[in-house]
């Protein structure tokens, strides 16, 4: 009998078991929306305390539609961090980065810092190590792109941080990729620069470019940086109808020829 019940709590932890990644592509698609219904899908979240006995309280949300995304509330929190905690990956090797959206939600009265960091446990951020530069997150409604490399560690965690600078302040981040690092990773500042602006159009099938330099070339690379298309730029617009939905970097050759390199997000 003995033998018989450790040979099925084997079984059980085979099958419970979660693997670890060596990539993540992540948009919450497929997650149950709702209020701190973490841990999902292999991802969890540790929330800052509330520091006052009435609510609201600090949650983390998925939301609803058919476009979802992870939004984290800081409620009567005014200054400590909450978590979103990536499922476990395999150990990085220092030749990968984290790419994500964030967005600073209606009606945050004021910023949201977001620190991207590795931890060895997702239930103790005493042990989360940031890495990389924290980003603020003041302007509501603006799409910050993010990219980090992720250096050598032992750490098996990815987490992205979010620190209030307020109550009821709201960070959405979004369409989460952790994968080889492209040799077009840059600040993603550069996008809304003065030089370039770009866009994906509202019909999800061109760039559109505008500023006072136009460009000349484009060239397009996924998140593991193949080449996927590649031309000159007609009357403001390069045609994205053959991308699927992802991230993608981009290198842009004014007519000036000056290189631009930034990203964008295809639906």
């Amino acid at each position: 009998m003995k033998l018989k019940l450790l040979f099925a709590g084997l079984v059980f932890s085979a099958f419970t078991a979660n693997a670890q990644l060596s990539t993540i592509n992540e948009n919450f698609n497929n997650f149950t929306p709702g209020s701190n219904i973490f841990p999902q899908n292999n991802w969890s979240s540790v929330m800052a305390p509330n520091p006052l006995p009435n609510p609201p309280a600090p949650i983390m949300i998925v939301t609803g539609g058919p476009d979802k995304a992870v939004q984290v509330y800081s409620g009567n929190n005014t200054n400590q961090p909450s978590y979103l905690i990536t499922p476990q990956i395999v150990a990085p090797m220092g030749t990968k980065s984290i790419s994500f959206i964030a967005t600073l939600a209606s009606p945050s009265p004021g910023p949201g810092i977001i620190q991207v960091g590795l931890a060895s446990s997702p239930t103790d951020m005493s042990t989360f190590v940031a890495v990389g530069d924290p980003i603020t997150a003041s302007a509501i409604g603006a799409v910050i792109n993010v990219n980090v490399p992720i250096p050598s560690s032992a750490l098996t965690y990815l987490v992205i941080r979010v620190t209030p600078t307020s109550n009821h302040v709201a960070v959405q981040l979004d369409n989460v990729v952790y994968d080889l690092t492209s040799s077009l990773s840059v600040s993603d500042d550069v996008k809304d620069s003065k030089d370039v602006k770009f866009a994906v159009n509202t019909q999800n099938t061109a760039l559109q470019f505008v500023g006072k330099i136009q460009p000349k070339t484009v060239e397009i690379y996924s998140a593991a940086g193949q080449q996927v298309a590649a031309g000159k730029v007609n009357n403001g617009q390069f045609d994205i109808t053959t991308l699927q939905s992802g991230v993608y970097y981009i290198l842009i050759e004014t007519t000036e020829g000056k290189a631009i390199k930034s990203k964008f997000i295809k639906k």
